[in-house]
């Protein structure tokens, strides 16, 4: 019963969402639209998005150094040789994450 009135709820709601959006219309759906995308080209978010993922991919090659040093020869040779063999794929070219940085 406790299940079903969950639902039930859902149910109305997702009911009510879609209404109040049709009515909205196509008009409202162009400003946001607009908006988000106004939001998206901001130099200033641009910025900090690139600084963030800069400063991850730091991150995460200051830390697959350190889980190298700790686990040594632990590393199973499979995944070393493939660690190696994308380094060398990448000849300095971006990052060792698949990414590139623009």
């Amino acid at each position: 019963m406790e299940a079903m009135r969950y639902r039930l709820t859902f149910m109305i709601g997702l009911a009510a969402g879609y209404v109040l959006g049709a009515r909205a219309g196509r008009e409202r759906y162009e400003q946001l639209r607009k908006a988000a995308q106004q939001v998206a080209q901001n130099p200033a978010l641009r910025n900090a998005t690139e600084s963030a993922a800069l400063g991850g991919r730091e991150f995460a090659s200051k830390a697959a150094g350190t889980v190298s040093a700790r686990m040594g020869d632990r590393i199973p040779r499979a995944v070393a040789d493939r660690i190696r063999s994308l380094r060398e794929q990448n000849n300095g070219a971006g990052d060792d994450w698949g990414t590139s940085n623009t």
